[in-house]
């Protein structure tokens, strides 16, 4: 098992991110910010602090962001037991798996929101291992996160396919060297994440089942070390989406 397979979760198995969206929205808003629900939409997949600065700018006082970040956390837990995962996500993540890929989750989900995940997904014998944001410096769209998840997997980066929803999956994919593969049911547009590095797009985890056999997974093959950290399989942009 010397492939990694590395899925972003909040939008790319689960179908979460306008849960987020709504709390995000509804904790800036008791804090007197006023942020429309499609910025706050773009800037999903990043971590909080990051979210935040993302938001508001980094030039402006700091003081009442874990108060924002807590009123979020409080208000997307209520959801916890209502998550659910996209059609065949679990079935992907096992396809893959049981043709020897390893693979990993790169979340910024951790504790109780990351078991909430896990559960709703229900697929955690055909995963590997999780990386977190908190296990790195910086998060998406830095490449620490993946580049974490491949020293977890003991896989070099041209043995690797990174799938996500949204520009900060691709950018991050990008910067590490791993193949990236965007999903359009996080919501952002295919334009997007082909400008952002996708090498293809598809509609969901379902439509990415059913094509896996031309997709870039298709073209890492089972056995052999592959390039290095900078390599990356062939495919250029192609878009599958249909």
């Amino acid at each position: 098992m010397n492939r990694a397979a590395l899925f972003d979760v909040d939008g790319t198995l689960t179908d979460t991110n306008h849960l987020h969206v709504t709390s995000w929205w509804e904790a800036l808003r008791q804090a007197g910010h006023r942020v429309p629900m499609h910025a706050v939409h773009r800037a999903i997949g990043l971590p909080g602090a990051d979210l935040l600065d993302h938001l508001l700018g980094e030039d402006r006082d700091h003081s009442g962001d874990d108060r924002v970040s807590a009123a979020h956390d409080t208000l997307y837990a209520t959801y916890f037991d209502r998550l659910t995962a996209f059609g065949s996500a679990a079935d992907v993540l096992r396809e893959l798996a049981e043709t020897g890929w390893k693979v990993l989750l790169v979340t910024s989900a951790k504790d109780r929101e990351l078991e909430a995940l896990r559960k709703a997904l229900g697929a955690d014998d055909a995963i590997t291992d999780t990386a977190t944001s908190d296990d790195v410096e910086r998060g998406k769209p830095a490449p620490d996160p993946v580049l974490h998840a491949l020293e977890l997997a003991g896989v070099p980066t041209g043995r690797a396919v990174f799938v996500g929803d949204s520009v900060w999956d691709m950018e991050a994919a990008t910067r590490a060297g791993v193949t990236g593969v965007g999903l359009l049911c996080g919501g952002i547009p295919r334009d997007d994440l082909t400008r952002a590095g996708a090498a293809a797009v598809y509609r969901d985890p379902a439509d990415l089942l059913a094509r896996l056999g031309d997709s870039p997974f298709s073209r890492v093959p089972a056995t052999g070390t592959g390039p290095g950290r900078a390599g990356r399989p062939a495919g250029g942009d192609h878009d599958a989406s249909g």
